[in-house]
């Protein structure tokens, strides 16, 4: 017998690959038939599917005994996919598929020049207005005077 310790899928075949035919939930218990080559699945007796048999993920079952005990039984072949990967030849024909029409290539625009900024030489501007450091002197002039004033109003 195996327990369930938490919810497990039932399957057809061992492997993802099978159908899922339903779920045991936690606590439920189920007869053990068998184990696949690998031991990875155990086969289970489960009542209404083809030949009530399917398979759980051994590690997410209990199994009362040892899984030694149980025999080797070789998996069904595997499920053949529903929906077959190639064109039906006859609806391909209806739709005219013939070579796809040529299209130009891309060409090449070259990018805008770029502008580099340049500045007037300096030798242009010798003589011309006012210069700073007179103004940052007389500044400094009226400041020292306030100085003085001040100093001789306080004494």
């Amino acid at each position: 017998m195996i327990v369930v310790p938490d919810q497990v899928n039932v399957r057809l075949g061992p492997g993802t690959n099978y159908a899922k035919v339903g779920v045991l939930i936690a606590g439920q218990e189920a007869p053990a038939l068998g184990r696949s080559p690998g031991g990875e699945w155990i086969q289970i007796a489960y009542p209404g599917v083809p030949g009530n048999v399917a398979w759980v993920y051994a590690p997410f079952v209990v199994l009362d005994a040892g899984q030694e005990l149980l025999p080797i039984i070789e998996p069904p072949p595997t499920p053949t996919p529903r929906i077959a990967p190639t064109i039906d030849p006859t609806l391909a024909a209806q739709f005219n598929l013939g070579e796809a029409p040529a299209t130009r290539l891309p060409t090449f625009t070259p990018a805008d020049p770029v502008i580099y900024p340049t500045l007037e030489s300096l030798e242009s501007e010798v003589g011309q207005g006012f210069p700073p450091i007179l103004a940052i002197l007389g500044l400094l002039v009226v400041g020292l005077f306030g100085t003085v004033v001040s100093f001789l109003r306080g004494s």
